[in-house]
């Protein structure tokens, strides 16, 4: 019935298998760890979001001046950034540029105006990242609230 010469007849093929299967997946396990261990090490393959922290958050119409402070993921400041206001419900003429100092801020002379028959509008602003850092605005940022008083 059974043939004994051969794979056919072998009744403990089914016993390695498993053996050799956790022993695979432990060399692969460690060779992947090593890999990611080496991965970690290098610095620049992470890239940082960055935010604004606008001051204040909440204005009114009319001309005035707003800091903000450009941050990374961690809060630590980010030194020559360019940070762009821009109207998105509320209106300002143009765009008003700034770039950022030693400690991340930056002062913009806005004169935010709301469209008729609204009491809210609110000012975005982008972050164009400094040259050779590993930095990324990919996000939204932090907006700027305009209250009609």
């Amino acid at each position: 019935m059974f043939r004994t010469d051969g794979l056919a007849g072998d009744e403990r093929a089914i016993e390695g298998l498993p053996i050799r299967l956790v022993v695979a997946l432990v060399v692969g396990v460690a060779g992947l760890s090593v890999m990611l261990n080496m991965l970690s090490g290098l610095s620049g393959l992470g890239v940082t979001e960055l935010d604004v922290r606008p001051t204040p958050e909440v204005t009114s119409p009319g001309a005035q001046a707003v800091t903000v402070r450009v941050v990374g993921s961690d809060g630590r400041a980010v030194s020559n950034a360019t940070v762009v206001a821009r109207g998105d419900t509320a209106r300002i003429d143009g765009v008003a540029t700034a770039r950022t100092n030693g400690s991340g801020g930056a002062t913009l002379e806005l004169a935010p105006s709301l469209p008729p028959n609204r009491a809210t509008g609110t000012l975005r602003f982008e972050v164009k990242p400094p040259a050779g850092g590993s930095y990324a605005d990919r996000r939204e940022n932090t907006a700027v609230l305009v209250v009609r008083e």
